[in-house]
């Protein structure tokens, strides 16, 4: 074998799996979308006009977190609840809208999928929030 051949596969042997394959459970992966959630949520208001007459936050309760878009006398929210198996996310009167499961692929990435389809964490975001965050207004 070639040196370049050598180390590549010295490097795919020494992977860490185990940790990876740790890393890769509903909690760990909840709490990272609920963080991201929250900065998209700071991104989104910062982008409002002055004096707006709406705001979005994010409100935790319990294995649920929400977001809220309040207006005037609209309130809508998207509701992110995990579950045994999944994330499940729903909207603001409690109907499903997707759930989220994830799988620990063979090049060792930690695979968001919606229904069977591979999805990256903004993209789970964007199909949550993107009608809350720019169409009801």
């Amino acid at each position: 074998m070639t040196d370049e051949a050598d180390q590549a596969q010295q490097s795919t042997s020494k992977f860490d799996w185990v940790t990876q394959r740790s890393s890769c459970s509903l909690p760990n992966v909840f709490k990272a979308l609920r963080l991201q959630i929250e900065a998209d949520i700071k991104t989104r208001n910062a982008l409002r006009p002055k004096n707006s007459p709406y705001e979005f936050s994010v409100s935790e309760h319990g294995d649920d977190f929400s977001v809220l878009l309040k207006a005037n006398d609209v309130q809508r929210s998207v509701i992110f609840t995990l579950a045994e198996h999944a994330i499940l996310v729903r909207d603001g009167i409690g109907s499903p809208m997707f759930d989220v499961t994830l799988t620990f692929d063979d090049a060792g990435k930690c695979q968001l999928s919606v229904n069977g389809e591979q999805r990256d964490s903004w993209q789970v975001r964007r199909m949550a929030l993107e009608e809350l965050l720019f169409r009801g207004l």
